[in-house]
């Protein structure tokens, strides 16, 4: 499946023609050297604008990438970070639609409309200001803003911001898409992976598209993306590429030839991997030396409580995670190769991150999925475990180890769900630039526009903060210690100040309460100072509730729990979809039970 490995060097210069020895330089080659030269000198005083290629990933940890201390080979990317800059307290938001907004517009989540994901929408907020769960009017995406000063514009891959005309990447500034509207869908098969869809709804530049009865997921995004890219290579424009991984959303799917190389990696379990997570964070330079560790969540179960078969499938879901990560990266290295080998690479910013921290979700054990799963062409046993047909998962124990050193996990704005991998590199990055200041996921759209000298004009303004003085070498941070960067999500809220953050995770995995932390010695949130500070606390809530009102924040119901809104949703939709069809079966068992009592009881009169 993955046809060899990527030639790319990712850091080495281009290969260039060689020089072939020729006759004496007559007028027509002169002629030809002075049009060249002249044209050097156009491109010095107006230097052309970089080509732009964003990788999202979805819902890969802060250290699952090689680079990061991550067990996965991720060789592209690791040479990305050799050559660029490699961030170490960015952070997106617990959650990929409102992170997905927010990155392509560098507008705080609330502002874009995308505050959270249907799937966990209560009615109450339904259709309010911010809550319409697409990208509202006026909020501008890198695309469009892009596409406006010359750019061509591409996307491949899931977009989850809205559905139906107006919505798709096609009417946000992106001349060439193919998305997958849904939160996830199968990575072998155009097939759903869970109940709340009917269908995995890909579009091709606006319409339905007809995709291929089997295919790998990145292999999928990158060959389309290619495709484009080669037809255009003639064109004088630069390029955005927006590049959005199913990779590793569940299903977590991986070719077995991949999945072979971390045979017994995981054997040791989950507390011996958020061990070593931690130890080597510490040793790149990641957090502090000093920095502790929480053991594991208690309602989490021990490694030593499982039998030999749970162990055995859990320590292969791993494996097949690993061998996911490994999979895109090769297939990011053949879309860099193709840069390299027409000469684009050093014009081209690469940007790689996550949406969020890991995926704990168990969705195979959900009550009703095992019917669910044998509908629809899915098993999970070690056997095939990652391939056509499996549904796997990580599990929280495993999410909560890859978190490491941070708390929790994707949902939740605890560091293990909000902390994520920022690479950057090419034009206007200084090689091994390392940036342990915080940065935040709409600080990348502003950071891009500088970059491609595009002023950020019009529509909704950015609330991020543009990275290019830190890439530059010009500045150590991008927000000023007493500037205050909130985040929310379904209740789930963090407001960074300085080097202090306070947290709020709600339940079930949270206690709803507000906690303080100081970031720098204490990145896994181990400690609460609220009772040491109370002076910074304080003034830290104060912030928030500025934030939720300049922002819309709104309250969630009494009672909310996103487990239960997810399966009323789930059941909604599916009323939705199949209630014609469910409500003409009922009347057609009705007219047959009415038919059967009639026929009985003319055979009681006749009697």
């Amino acid at each position: 499946m993955l046809r060899g490995r990527p030639t790319t060097k990712i850091g080495i210069a281009p290969c260039r023609a060689p020089r072939r020895a020729g006759r004496a330089a007559g007028p027509a080659s002169i002629a030809a050297a002075l049009i060249l030269a002249l044209a050097t000198t156009a491109s010095a005083e107006t230097p052309r604008r970089p080509n732009v290629i964003v990788v999202m990933v979805d819902d890969a940890a802060f250290t699952d990438f090689g680079a990061y201390g991550g067990e996965a080979r991720t060789p592209v990317i690791d040479r990305l970070v050799a050559r660029g800059a490699r961030f170490a307290s960015h952070h997106s938001s617990p959650l990929c639609s409102p992170s997905r907004a927010m990155m392509l517009t560098g507008v705080d989540n609330h502002r874009t409309g995308v505050a959270t994901i249907e799937e966990v929408l209560p009615p109450e907020q339904q259709g309010k200001p911010g809550y319409s769960l697409h990208l509202e009017p006026g909020v501008r995406t890198i695309a469009d803003r892009l596409k406006a000063a010359g750019y061509r514009t591409y996307m491949t891959g899931k977009w989850h911001l809205g559905h139906g005309p107006g919505d798709l990447p096609n009417a946000h500034g992106f001349d060439r898409s193919l998305a997958l509207d849904a939160s996830g869908a199968d990575n072998w098969a155009p097939k759903p992976y869970m109940p709340y869809y009917q269908d995995a709804p890909w579009f091709e530049d606006g319409a339905p598209a007809k995709m291929p009865e089997s295919y790998y997921s990145s292999e999928l995004i990158v060959d389309r993306m290619l495709d484009w890219l080669r037809a255009d290579a003639q064109r004088p424009e630069p390029f955005l590429a927006y590049v959005a991984f199913q990779a590793v959303h569940i299903p977590v799917q991986a070719p077995a030839e991949t999945v072979a190389h971390y045979e017994g990696r995981f054997d040791a379990g989950w507390e011996e991997l958020r061990d070593e997570r931690w130890r080597r964070a510490i040793q790149l330079g990641l957090v502090s030396p000093d920095a502790p560790l929480d053991p594991l969540p208690a309602a989490l179960r021990p490694w030593a409580s499982l039998d030999d078969g749970e162990r055995r499938i859990f320590s292969r879901s791993m494996s097949v995670y690993a061998a996911m990560l490994e999979a895109m990266d090769f297939h990011v290295g053949r879309l860099l190769a193709w840069l390299e080998e027409t000469g684009k690479l050093d014009d081209t910013i690469v940007v790689v991150t996550s949406d969020n921290g890991p995926e704990p979700s168990d969705p195979v054990h959900a009550p009703g999925m095992g019917l669910w799963m044998r509908l629809n062409g899915y098993s999970w046993r070690v056997d095939g475990l990652g391939g056509p047909g499996s549904l796997n998962f990580i599990g929280p124990e495993w999410a909560a180890a890859v978190s490491s050193p941070g708390r929790l996990f994707k949902f939740y704005a605890a560091e293990g769900g909000l902390r994520v991998p920022l690479v950057m590199a090419g034009p206007g990055v200084v090689p091994g630039t390392r940036v342990g200041t915080p940065s935040f996921v709409t600080d990348v759209a502003p950071t891009l526009l500088d970059l491609a000298g595009v002023a950020a004009e019009g529509g909704v303004p950015m609330t991020g903060r543009s990275l290019g003085p830190v890439l530059r070498g010009q500045a150590a941070r991008a927000h000023a210690p007493e500037e205050a960067v909130g985040i929310e999500v379904s209740g789930n809220s963090a407001l960074f100040k300085g080097d202090w953050k306070i947290v709020r995770n709600m339940p079930p995995w949270g206690d709803g309460g507000w906690h303080l932390h100081d970031l720098v010695r204490d990145p896994g949130e181990t400690r609460d100072l609220a009772g040491e500070r109370p002076d910074v606390f304080a003034q830290l809530q104060r912030d928030y509730v500025a934030y939720e009102r300049e922002m819309g924040v709104l309250a969630l119901p009494p009672g909310y729990d996103p487990r239960d809104q997810v399966a009323r949703n789930s059941i909604r939709r599916q009323l939705r979809a199949y209630g014609t069809r469910l409500a003409a079966l009922g009347i057609g068992l009705a007219a047959v039970l009415a038919l059967a009592i009639r026929s009985v009881l003319h055979r009681r009169r006749a009697a």
